[in-house]
């Protein structure tokens, strides 16, 4: 069984790098193009935000909080991944939309992981599940492995979930999942919350004037772009650099 204590340090030595690191060089790459262009103008509109400044907070917000998911999930994904090394040898999967595969016994089991419960449409679901039946094929064909020697699970690295048989495989979620992965700690779920808090407060608070500064610049760039002589936003100009037709051919029916 893997001990709290060596997954908590791993996290110390890397929520950094792997979180708040990458977070800051995303905000420093960013350009105004970056969120004017990818964020639904219509939305901003809709909400009824008619100040510069208050537009590109909005965007901005949007823009990094989508991000943080994301590269947060990719962490959590590395911490589940270290823990079932230590626990099973456990190692990053080459399967199509596996994330880890570890034996333990006589059963092979393939993972993937993710944030929580909720982190899918119907289909994308089904896609993970079609993954699921094309890695059991493979499988079956260069191993000679049986179904009863490949089990397929579903990790979620928090939420909960009563039934965790889904027919196609298995989906353990928070304390069944990492005490899984981890050959048995059931407190491990909880034990690793302080140490992706570990100097959160000083990271973010840099974090926050990194993003002031780009408000700052971003506000001023986009007065000068989308803002008429009166200084209230064209959104006819706007929402055309961000959706009007970069083709050569209009279509019309």
């Amino acid at each position: 069984m893997v001990s709290s204590d060596l997954v908590s340090a791993f996290i110390e030595d890397n929520v950094y790098n792997e979180f708040h690191l990458k977070k800051e060089k995303k905000i420093k790459a960013l350009r105004l193009v970056d969120i004017t262009k990818r964020k639904n103008p219509y939305l901003f509109r809709a909400k009824g935000i008619d100040n510069a400044s208050d537009l590109i907070r909005s965007i901005m917000e949007a823009t990094v909080s989508s991000g943080e998911e994301t590269v947060f999930g990719n962490f959590m994904e590395k911490v589940a991944i270290y823990t079932c090394q230590k626990a099973f040898n456990g190692r990053k999967s080459s399967a199509r939309g596996i994330d880890l595969e570890f034996e333990h016994g006589s059963v092979k089991y393939m993972v993937s992981i993710k944030s929580g419960p909720y982190w899918g449409n119907s289909s994308q679901k089904s896609r993970m599940k079609d993954n699921f039946l094309f890695a059991k094929k493979v499988l079956g064909i260069s191993g000679g492995l049986t179904s009863q020697q490949v089990v397929f699970v579903e990790g979620c690295c928090y939420g909960s979930d009563a039934k965790p048989d889904k027919a196609s495989h298995i989906r353990l979620c928070g304390e069944d999942f990492w005490s899984f992965i981890s050959g048995g700690n059931q407190f491990l779920y909880q034990d690793i919350i302080e140490p992706f808090g570990h100097k959160a407060r000083e990271r973010c608070e840099l974090l926050n004037e990194m993003i002031d500064s780009k408000l700052n610049l971003f506000t001023a760039e986009f007065v000068n772009l989308y803002c008429d002589e009166s200084g209230r936003i064209d959104w006819e100009k706007l929402i055309f650099e961000n959706s009007g037709t970069r083709s050569n051919n209009h279509y019309s029916w």
